[in-house]
């Protein structure tokens, strides 16, 4: 059979990819070998959503006499927390289905290998064989846990994301290992509801590609709710062979064992590149990441790449984003290539960190003379309302013309907020402009006109 465009993955940019091409009028098939949606539905971004709301649920049950309310003894029920969280994956994933249907998509379930650039083979879960023709193919392959030879992961005792969302009992204590987005986010989840947590960090910070600041008040915030972090720490050695694990981690003073019922890797992600017929095809690639131009065409014509399989941020929306510049290219659109320089990050960790743009460093070392702002949420009175006012919000400015270069926040509800900033420099927005934008109050997003407002000394707040 011949398709018009074959999608290789249905997570968040593959089945995005799919619907615009069909919307386009292209006849679309898509290839997925486990669940429609990828890992971000299933196993990423919605599922851990869930777990964080059930701790953010069971922390307001335990503080509940802060807000005057009456809640006797609340305790955590771990497998109905994982229950509900695995509840809506599926429900997600059934509605990636009613997409597929609803926009005329044949979904071949199965795994897929180049045999050309117009010519993919798809192995079923039987083994058998079919080759299937298109004009053109979007490789939206995604990503996996990364791997270290220190901690080669069992599924038992040293267990990555997929296994964290999924166990069948709470341990009463866990190690993580790395500090990013997920690492932060099953750390605070975990610990909310009641087992005991040490972070270790390689790097001397916590969340280490967020600004300085971020991370100093991240980490000080999680050791407020009882989490142990260890920067500047390398687990050289992991021993399962007891009724836990035992983490050696290499820090400047010297060794330091620590000991936990489970060790969760999350070191990073590495890239779904192998045995796809790259190498047969020609494609290049680099660091195991598939090189494209800015209509994400790879070197070979009709052939495309979308999505965590290709360079720069590993972040859903990325993804999506990067799926319908895909497909639109493909459908003669000439579509507006990716700024990379304008996706937002987002973690749920509690307090929340959202950002976007240059860091105050690398605005400096670009050579911007700067105009920084910072407003705390203690003087916001949504977030004091709200029982959360720790954190703030930090923008940055170019002095000479206005121009807003980033944005830092860390707080409350804030991933909400930074689609704002986005916007706002996508249409190269000034300070002036965002000053002169009346913000709605009291909310938290106001946040940003205030710490524009301190950055140009105009706060009336603070």
């Amino acid at each position: 059979m011949t398709y018009d465009v074959i999608v290789l993955g249905s997570g968040p940019g593959g089945y995005p990819a799919a619907i615009r091409a069909s919307q386009l009028g292209k006849k679309v098939a898509i290839v997925e070998r486990e669940n429609l949606g990828g890992i971000c539905l299933n196993w990423g971004c919605i599922p851990t959503k869930a777990l964080i709301k059930s701790a953010e649920v069971f922390e307001h049950a335990v503080h509940a006499a802060d807000f005057g309310l009456d809640i006797k003894d609340p305790k955590p029920n771990f497998e109905a927390v994982i229950k509900r969280s695995r509840g809506v994956a599926d429900k997600m994933n059934k509605g990636v289905q009613f997409l597929m249907k609803k926009n005329k998509i044949d979904v071949i379930m199965g795994s897929g290998k180049l045999v050309s650039a117009t010519k993919l083979e798809i192995t079923d879960k039987d083994g058998k064989k079919q080759t299937y023709d298109a004009k053109n193919i979007i490789i939206a392959t995604g990503a996996r846990a990364r791997e270290l030879p220190a901690m080669k992961i069992d599924g038992k005792k040293i267990i990555e994301y997929r296994k964290a969302m999924s166990l069948e009992k709470q341990p009463k204590s866990m190690i993580i290992v790395g500090s990013g987005a997920i690492g932060t986010e099953f750390g605070y989840v975990y610990n909310s509801l009641g087992t005991k947590v040490t972070i270790v960090e390689f790097l001397p910070r916590v969340v280490p590609v967020e600004d300085e600041d971020i991370s100093k008040e991240l980490e000080k915030n999680l050791k407020k709710q009882g989490i142990n972090i260890m920067t500047s720490g390398e687990v050289t050695k992991v021993d399962t062979s007891g009724s836990g694990v035992k983490a050696t981690v290499k820090t400047a003073n010297g060794e330091v064992i620590l000991e936990a019922d489970i060790l969760l890797s999350a070191v990073g992600i590495a890239p779904n590149t192998e045995n796809i017929g790259l190498e047969q095809v020609g494609v290049k690639t680099e660091k195991g990441r598939i090189i494209v131009d800015g209509q994400q065409q790879t070197n070979i014509k009709g052939l495309y790449a979308i999505g965590d399989c290709t360079p720069h941020q590993a972040l859903a929306h990325k993804a999506s984003k990067e799926g319908i510049i895909a497909a639109e290219s493909i459908c003669g659109l000439n579509p507006e290539p990716m700024d990379y320089n304008n996706i937002p990050g987002c973690t749920f960790c509690s307090p929340e960190i959202s950002s976007v743009g240059y860091t105050e460093k690398a605005a400096k070392d670009a050579g911007y003379e700067l105009k920084v702002g910072k407003f705390p949420f203690i003087a916001s009175g949504k977030a004091t309302a709200a029982g959360n006012n720790a954190g703030f919000v930090k923008i940055i400015y170019d002095a000479k013309y206005g121009e807003l270069l980033g944005c830092h926040m860390i707080g409350y509800n804030v991933t909400e907020c930074i689609a704002e900033v986005v916007t706002a420099r996508k249409l190269e927005t000034t300070a002036h402009e965002i000053l002169n934008a009346v913000h709605p109050h009291p909310t938290i997003s106001e946040a940003v006109k205030e710490a524009t407002a301190v950055a140009y000394g105009e706060a009336t707040d603070i």
